[in-house]
């Protein structure tokens, strides 16, 4: 081909002193337009009707190898080895331009298989995502140690190109490097132990909400890597943390939360003592118009008759009969009507509880579990069960503790 370069320009008269750079440009022009050419027509034309014919396609698959670009990825091999084919073709023999264009051709196939590789590992792990229930098995991490060995495999290949050297001479001298090697890629190695650990003790998986205080996260997981995991908070920022300070260290993980069908609310009314009294006939006669407390009222008014019965004490003396609390009432309410109550899940713990009083009042605190894991629906449900009690509380004859303002001032 070259001869007929030479040939060509010695018929058009090109002066055979500058014939032998005439035939280096002319040659180089042509390498170029034939890689450019087929770039241009494998990129434009039959990788266009490639996505043609994956959109028309039902599967799944092939649309996962347009996203990723695995095959423009492997377009891009066209013109390099156009380049390496057609080099000593179009070039004069001598020309010093032939090694040199050659190994760069060379070099870049093996990068470009490379990348093709990973482009599929990447196919591979979104298929495995898309399908998988349990997504404990580290493959993001797998993945990219896998892509880690393809990238050094090709960086030796493409040494031992340069050098003209056989891969195996350059293998045998990584052995006097190991401990470099491993002072290098310690935090990928640390990382790698921790995906395993991760993985085999389902510690973690992508989708689980995490909170590790330590690292200011707070949200949803969103990627396990082989060095760090990716946490998107609540309020759409994304925290990047190492994956060997998940087994280094504790976080919380609510993922049995959401798979027990319940959101636990924990939280004391605290109430002023100064307003804790027994309870009269009136309002005893008062209380007996809510309907959550009737059997209640009944089943204690009978218990407290038979005692006082049984033990001799008359309605006057005041002292040693038994008698009904405003706040013990409260509590009986509290917990009738959290056992009606639609949102609250009724397999689950659910009581009322009276904590040790405090400077700030008697807490009553409650506990329970909604069955509404959706974090606005829970707050919703958790404000419209307190806000309820915090209204209702005055017909007990029971205050909410909280420190003075300067609306009380005013009043007094």
């Amino acid at each position: 081909m070259n001869q007929w370069i030479t040939q060509t320009l010695t018929q058009l008269g090109w002066p055979s002193a500058h014939l032998p750079l005439g035939s280096h440009l002319v040659g180089f022009a042509a390498l170029l337009f034939i890689a450019l050419a087929s770039h241009y027509i494998v990129k434009h034309r039959i990788l266009v009707l490639i996505r043609t014919l994956v959109e028309k396609s039902k599967n799944q698959w092939d649309d996962l190898l347009v996203q990723h670009q695995v095959f423009s990825k492997i377009s891009l091999i066209v013109p390099f080895f156009l380049l390496f084919l057609l080099t000593p073709l179009l070039l004069p023999e001598s020309s010093a331009l032939i090694p040199i264009i050659k190994v760069a051709a060379r070099v870049a196939i093996i990068f470009q298989i490379a990348r093709c590789i990973c482009a599929i590992l990447d196919v591979i792990k979104s298929i495995y995502l898309a399908k998988a229930k349990a997504r404990y098995l580290p493959l993001n991490a797998t993945v990219q140690l896998i892509k880690l060995a393809i990238y050094l495999i090709a960086t030796i290949l493409a040494v031992s190109v340069i050098v003209d050297r056989s891969p195996i001479f350059l293998l045998s001298g990584l052995g006097a490097l190991t401990a470099v090697l491993l002072l290098v890629f310690q935090d990928t190695i640390k990382g790698l132990v921790a995906s395993i650990q991760i993985a085999a003790n389902k510690m973690v998986a992508p989708g689980d909400w995490v909170e590790l205080p330590q690292y200011g996260a707070d949200g949803d997981v969103l990627e396990i890597g082989l060095n760090t995991v990716k946490i998107q908070n609540f309020d759409r920022t994304v925290t990047t943390v190492p994956t060997y300070a998940l087994i280094s260290g504790s976080f919380k993980n609510w993922r049995d939360m959401f798979n027990s069908g319940g959101r636990r609310i924990k939280r004391a009314i605290k109430v002023d003592i100064a307003s804790v009294k027994f309870c009269q006939k009136e309002d005893i006669e008062h209380l007996s118009s809510i309907s959550l407390l009737k059997p209640y009222l009944a089943k204690k008014s009978e218990e407290i008759n038979q005692h006082h019965q049984a033990n001799g004490i008359s309605p006057e003396d005041k002292l040693n009969q038994r008698q009904l609390t405003n706040i013990g009432t409260f509590r009986a309410y509290i917990e009738a009507y959290l056992a009606q109550h639609k949102k609250v899940h009724h397999e689950m713990t659910c009581m009322v509880r009276q904590l040790a009083p405090t400077s700030t009042g008697v807490p009553l605190e409650l506990y329970f579990f909604s069955n509404d894991q959706n974090w606005v629906s829970y707050e919703g449900i958790q404000a419209d069960i307190f806000d309820h009690l915090y209204a209702i509380a005055p017909e007990f004859g029971l205050r909410i503790f909280q420190h003075p303002t300067g609306f009380d001032w005013q009043k007094n």
